[in-house]
C-alpha cells in the first residue's frame, strides 16, 4: 500500500477552503465638525452612503436643522462637544452636544428691535419629527429625527 502523505490534493498540497473576503470595516468616525458647513458635509455623506431615494425638500430641511443645531451649539453652547448623524428606517437622526446645560429658548414673538437671530430653535421644532433635549451637569445633547420621504 502506498504511503499517504496526509494531503487531499495530488502533488502533496493540502486543500484549503477559500477564505471569505473580510467584511469592509465601518468608516471611521467623522471628526467633530468645526463649522455648520462641515456638519452639513458630514450629513450629506451619511445620506449618500445610505443610498436611498430622498425627497429633496426633506434633505434641504435636514441640512437646515443640522445648520441650526450646530450654529446654536457654537454660538450659545460654549462649542460643540459631540456630533453624530445616521439614517435609520427612513429617518435622519442628528445629535449635537454642547457645553452649556441651559435649555434652548422658544420665542413666541419675533426678537425685539433689530437684533438678528432667535428663529432657529422654533424652526428646528417645526421641522423635526421628534426632538429631545437631555441635560447633564456640563452641557446638553439635542437630538432631532427628520423624516426623509
Amino acid at each position: 500500500m502506498g504511503r499517504s502523505r496526509g494531503n487531499d490534493e495530488p502533488g502533496g498540497r493540502s486543500a484549503r477552503p477559500e477564505a471569505s473576503p473580510a467584511p469592509s470595516p465601518a468608516p471611521p468616525p467623522a471628526p467633530l465638525p468645526v463649522t455648520a458647513a462641515d456638519a452639513r458635509t458630514q450629513v450629506a455623506a451619511v445620506l449618500r452612503r445610505a443610498g436611498l431615494p430622498w425627497d429633496p425638500r426633506a434633505v434641504t430641511d435636514a441640512l437646515m436643522v443640522t445648520t441650526e443645531l450646530v450654529t446654536n451649539a457654537i454660538r450659545h453652547g460654549g462649542g460643540m462637544a459631540a456630533f453624530h448623524a445616521d439614517v435609520h428606517e427612513g429617518a435622519l437622526r442628528v445629535s449635537v452636544a454642547d457645553h452649556n446645560p441651559q435649555l434652548p429658548i422658544t420665542r413666541t414673538s419675533p426678537p425685539a428691535g433689530s437684533r438678528i437671530g432667535g428663529y432657529g430653535w422654533p424652526l428646528v421644532q417645526s421641522l423635526a419629527a421628534h426632538l429631545s433635549v437631555t441635560t447633564h451637569g456640563n452641557g446638553k445633547l439635542i437630538t432631532a429625527d427628520l423624516k426623509l420621504h
